[in-house]
């Protein structure tokens, strides 16, 4: 952090030339400046205006920002070395009682309002606060050549996934920081596979990278967080040669707030916070805890997917029937709170039936498809993506989320004449059937656009102890 400049008893104007009203009042300036009172100009944009005086050239805006300037031109009243008070803008009558001075330049319009001042330009208003304020930044800056570009060097240096990232400049990272109330230094997780400790900085970095606005970030930190336990397990999700890649539903009233898709496309590209989300989670996996692809690689996925770069959607829970709570209501929580929710799967495959007219047919429909999930003989997870067009079939005959699972549960069964082996034990084998899946373990959402009589399914990897449990997480700001 820079130390604030102390200014002189006196008064202090800033000006830049390409301000009218800077320009307009370029008399006064030189009638004040041949009084006996002390007067300071700080030009933002060329040293040698105003003509009259010998500027003070504040090109790097150093006085403007420690002095909170919103608009040119100012004028600052020092006293004991502290300001006492300022006047903006241009209004004859209010700047010749604040300097003392009559008849100050009777040949100016009396009134102009003055223009923004170069210190609050959007453009680098983050980095001139990182240049002169407090950073709470502590990850090193990695310098690259002149001649390098800055997109190809991260790409050489491994710190993409194959897609331009963005780069996290300190002004980025600290306008990302902005999206949560969360200590820069505090630790999010533990990341596997070097189980490297995370802090929220780091976190940041890679947000910036992916894409990311402020306000997606935490969201960001909840998935991150989520990721690193051993209920989702990461870890074995990135050793299997499986395809599958974590999943990040989103839930409750941040939805709207960043602008997550939960309608048409909802599961493809199109919208920044669904895009970037997943993405900022996968580059967190890769460049703090190691998980690359390829030979020098833990990820060994014999054919991966694209939920491997990152996946997010939010779940369409304005429209969701009466009897039918959300993903997130389900596991527990209000509907109130905003959550992610984390499954392990890849896809989406298309459960298509285009001509059921009752809930007794759609549902052996949709079982037909997901009792395929994997292998048909042998046991699964996966995530039953309906669309409103599919799950009006069911509302509209009066059934609920609830009926809608115990309808279901009988259809998804796989003969034990037929069970791969070592899916099912001996009780198991002895019964009429084995479930498709663990109790629990098959979770149903709503999305997609209103037309369109088809569902998706995410199939999933494996649950249990050896592979991966679904979790919500509580969503902190």
């Amino acid at each position: 952090m820079t130390t604030k400049p102390t200014l002189a008893d006196g008064l202090h104007l800033i000006v830049k030339r390409d301000c009218p009203t800077c320009v307009l009042i370029e008399p006064a300036i030189a009638q004040l400046a041949a009084t006996s009172q002390p007067l300071t100009v700080y030009s933002q944009d060329d040293p040698s205006f105003p003509e009259a005086v010998d500027a003070v050239d504040d090109g790097n805006l150093f006085v403007s920002w420690h002095h909170q300037i919103e608009t040119v031109p100012t004028l600052l009243r020092i006293e004991a070395g502290m300001e006492t008070s300022r006047i903006v803008g241009w209004e004859r009558s209010q700047w010749e009682t604040f300097t003392d001075q009559q008849d100050l330049a009777p040949e100016i319009a009396g009134y102009a309002p003055g223009c923004g001042s170069l210190s609050v330009d959007p453009d680098i208003v983050d980095e001139l606060a990182f240049r002169f304020g407090a950073s709470p930044l502590r990850q090193r800056r990695v310098e690259f050549a002149v001649a390098e570009d800055d997109v190809e060097a991260m790409y050489e240096r491994g710190w993409t996934d194959g897609l331009p990232v963005v780069a996290p400049t300190e002004a980025r990272v600290l306008r990302m920081l902005e999206g949560t109330s969360r200590d820069p230094q505090e630790m999010v997780a533990i990341i596997p596979p070097l189980l490297e400790p995370a802090t929220v900085e780091q976190v940041a970095i890679n947000a910036v990278m992916a894409g990311c606005k402020p306000e997606y970030f935490p969201v960001v930190l909840a998935a991150v967080e989520a990721a690193c336990t051993d209920q989702f397990n990461i870890h074995g999700l990135l050793c299997t040669l499986w395809f599958s890649g974590p999943v990040v539903i989103v839930n409750g009233p941040i939805r709207h707030e960043i602008g997550l898709n939960s309608g048409k496309n909802a599961l493809g590209q199109g919208t920044r916070a669904n895009a970037t989300i997943g993405r900022a989670l996968q580059l967190v996996i890769r460049n703090l805890g190691g998980g690359k692809p390829g030979d020098d690689g833990i990820d060994r996925s014999a054919l991966g997917a694209p939920s491997k770069v990152g996946w997010c959607f939010a779940e369409d829970e304005e429209n969701l029937p009466e009897g039918w709570p959300s993903l997130a209501v389900e596991q527990g929580f209000a509907p109130t709170d905003s959550t992610v929710t984390l499954f392990a799967g890849h896809g989406p495959s298309g459960a298509v039936d285009q001509t059921s007219r009752t809930p007794e047919d759609l549902i052996r429909s949709l079982a037909g498809r997901l009792i395929a999930t994997g292998h048909p003989h042998q046991r699964s997870e996966a995530m039953l993506v309906m669309t409103p067009e599919h799950q009006r079939v069911f509302a509209d005959a009066g059934w609920s989320k609830q009926r809608f699972r115990d309808e279901l549960d009988p259809l998804l069964v796989i003969d034990p004449s037929v069970a791969l082996p070592g899916i099912a034990g001996e009780s198991e084998q002895a019964s009429a059937g084995v479930p498709k899946f663990r109790p629990g373990s098959l979770m149903i959402v709503r999305a997609g656009g209103d037309a369109g009589a088809f569902s998706a399914i995410i199939e999933g990897w494996i649950g249990g102890r050896m592979g991966s449990e679904p979790i919500t997480h509580k969503i902190e700001r």
